[in-house]
């Protein structure tokens, strides 16, 4: 009889303490967010392009943009990654017409549009390239997520270095964000991405 009452005590405490956990787990820890499904990335701008003329979003509806941040003086991760990006649309033939590649300077100290026009030259002709004042960059890198910061020695030091982030963005023909490629992301790969939204 012992045994079964020290029985019954065990389980009605194993089945409290499981019931409490449950309790817990199943609690709001904080006010609720509802999301709607949609990444804050993108926005409108006002920069100029390679060309001097100065451009908006607007500009660019109705094609697939792939936007990329970086600046002219890179010595590494910007050519590897234009590089790709030319070679992602040179895979996709006649379909490639339907991308805008987009490279916007988060160097406009030295990043004119003559430096831009001459730098993404060596792309091919596809690339549109942006640039702007300090404060027009800030507010079109902030808009984007994208992270960059001017590394200088003093302010007359001209062989500074840029860090930034290093990520591919897919807008949609409404200037919508659809996906993202990681650097290290390979030619082939995105264009068989793009193929998919295309």
């Amino acid at each position: 009889m012992r045994r079964l009452i020290t029985v019954v005590v065990i389980a009605f405490c194993l089945g409290a303490v499981i019931g409490l956990g449950v309790l817990i787990a199943t609690q709001p820890t904080g006010p609720r967010t509802e999301t709607t499904g949609t990444a804050l990335i993108g926005g409108p701008f006002t920069l100029t392009n390679q060309d001097g003329e100065r451009v908006t979003e607007e500009d660019f509806r109705g094609k697939h943009m792939l936007v990329f941040f970086g600046f002219t003086h890179c010595p590494d991760i910007c050519p590897a990654e234009l590089q790709v990006i030319a070679e992602a649309l040179d895979q996709l033939g006649d379909e490639a017409d339907e991308v805008t590649p987009i490279f916007v300077s988060v160097d406009p100290e030295r990043d004119t549009p003559a430096a831009l026009k001459s730098y993404l030259s060596n792309f091919g002709d596809r690339f549109v390239g942006l640039t702007g004042s300090e404060e027009e960059i800030a507010k079109v890198a902030k808009e984007y997520r994208v992270a960059f910061k001017v590394h200088k020695e003093n302010p007359d030091d001209e062989n500074y270095n840029v860090d930034h982030s290093a990520i591919v963005y897919l807008m949609g023909p409404d200037g919508t964000y659809i996906d993202h490629f990681s650097y290290g992301t390979g030619a082939d790969e995105m264009a068989k991405s793009l193929q998919r939204y295309l």
